[in-house]
């Protein structure tokens, strides 16, 4: 007797494995929950009239082939954008030529992309412990061999990994998140940065620089860039998603010459080009220094002030750091933060569990708490409702 047998999926996709927060966020999308889960920028600070009229002068600029919002464009991105992008701005450092700069759909396309092009089945990976899980998932997809080096208030240890590589170890890459680094908000330390260039010139890795969050710094400071400490071996992403809008899904890399063709010629094959409309329109308002400036001082200010009051709230609760940027609180509890889930969603309230981010380190009492998106009395009212979850517990 006939049956029907469905085809098999590829082997690869084995390695695929959801993001523990993007589940966590069903849960968590319940209308009497406060959610301190997802790393959501405020969608009260997205400059929707300044946005709706760079899109009307997007739509209304023409090219050769018709209008260039609307039509087919280059790989590389559009070239009045590469421009913005490699003479810096109020939101980035300066990096490189135009020529090693490429427009991304968001810089988690430009993590997989130097995933295809660097990484085999079986390489070694050094990430961040705990870790970006968008990086995570990328890595792991490429059939990496993860290896964590820990995260301290300074960022990567990089005492630590120097000492691992002088042991034997041999990655092709080395990521980290250098500013308000997610989950921690730790910031990689200055004399950290010119240590960790010395070592991959020395041993010859790549470090992906991922820094969504240079900007929102709540002082307006600057570190220098790994990419400018070692840019024969360091690939940098950025992004427009945290000081505009993540639905542009406009982001950008710069990579050395020896790398750059490659991410090109692979970028064409995902996607042909990131869309035109999305770039005009961001670009339109990322190059107009006037607003930005003033829009980039408001959103500091309404984080800075959304980071401590949760932190203050939280004060004999959890062990965490006050915030100097960024969107997130790290914290440390007496109990199984795992296990405390459940009674949290209970009381009105979510998070992400430490676990979900441990590497070599189990972090069960750890989580991470997301201030971007309340507002300051739904924070306080969200770490009342943690604190009814937790020393109820006990």
């Amino acid at each position: 007797m006939h049956t029907d047998s469905l085809p098999r999926l590829a082997a690869r996709t084995d390695r695929f494995v959801a993001s523990a927060i993007r589940d966590l966020l069903q849960l968590a999308e319940r209308p009497e929950v406060l959610s301190l889960a997802g790393g959501l920028p405020d969608g009260s600070m997205f400059p929707v009239d300044r946005l709706a009229v760079a899109a009307a002068r997007a739509t209304a600029t023409t090219g050769r082939y018709g209008s260039a919002a609307l039509q087919y464009g280059p790989t590389e991105g559009l070239e009045a954008f590469r421009e913005w992008v490699a003479a810096g701005s109020l939101v980035h450092a300066a990096l490189g030529p135009v020529d090693e700069y490429i427009v991304t759909t968001g810089s988690q396309q430009g993590l997989d992309l130097i995933a295809r092009c660097l990484v085999d089945a079986g390489d070694t990976v050094v990430v961040e412990d705990p870790v970006y899980l968008g990086a995570r998932q990328v890595f792991v997809a490429a059939g990496a061999q993860l290896v964590g080096v820990p995260v301290d208030v300074d960022g990567l240890d990089v005492d630590r990994l120097a000492s691992r590589l002088h042991g034997g170890l041999r990655p092709r890459l080395v990521y980290t998140v250098p500013h308000f680094q997610n989950p921690t908000g730790a910031t990689l330390h200055p004399r950290r940065r010119i240590e960790l260039a010395a070592l991959a010139r020395r041993f010859g890795f790549v470090v992906v620089e991922d820094d969504p969050y240079v900007a929102i710094d709540f002082e307006g400071r600057r570190h220098d860039p790994i990419g400018a400490l070692a840019p024969d071996h360091t690939v940098t992403l950025s992004s427009a998603s945290k000081v505009l809008a993540p639905g542009l899904r406009v982001g950008w890399l710069r990579a050395p010459a020896w790398l750059h063709r490659t991410l090109v010629l692979a970028k064409q094959s995902v996607d042909l080009h990131t869309s035109g409309l999305d770039q005009l329109v961001a670009l339109d308002v990322l190059r107009d220094d006037t607003f930005m400036a003033g829009h980039l001082a408001t959103l500091r200010a309404v984080y800075a002030a959304k980071g401590h009051a949760l932190h203050a709230a939280l004060d004999g609760l959890f062990a965490t750091r006050a915030p100097t940027g960024g969107m997130f609180l790290w914290g440390t509890a007496t109990d199984d933060t795992s296990a405390m889930f459940e009674p949290a969603i209970s009381a009105g309230v979510a998070y992400v569990p430490g676990r979900a981010f441990g590497v070599e380190i189990e972090r069960s009492h750890q989580l991470r708490l997301s201030f971007a998106t309340l507002t300051t009395d739904e924070l306080e009212v969200a770490a009342a409702r943690l604190r009814a979850a937790f020393l109820g517990a006990n």
